[in-house]
């Protein structure tokens, strides 16, 4: 279960549909929805949030802060005097 706001849920459950096949249940409790996958749709689901997640990643991180100074590029260290010796 997943609290999404106050009193609004998201649940992920297996079932078994009258056939006895499985079945991967996604329901938004507040809103008495939801969706009924096969295994194979829920893996396809689950594959596609991780992709969005992991670009939201990216991006968050390719974004420039507060602490870096103009025109520096993110995620390599300032060179100092040492540094830029040793660079050469």
């Amino acid at each position: 279960m997943i609290e999404l706001e106050a009193g609004k849920t998201l649940e992920v459950n297996l079932r078994e549909d009258a056939r006895g096949r499985d079945r991967v249940v996604v329901a938004l409790q507040a809103y008495g929805c939801a969706i009924d996958l096969s295994p194979h749709q829920a893996r396809v689901l689950a594959t596609e949030l991780i992709m969005a997640v992991n670009r939201a990643e990216v991006r968050s991180n390719l974004k420039p802060g507060p602490h870096m100074a103009k025109g520096a590029r993110p995620g390599l260290p300032e060179r100092g005097p040492l540094n830029r010796a040793v660079a050469k």
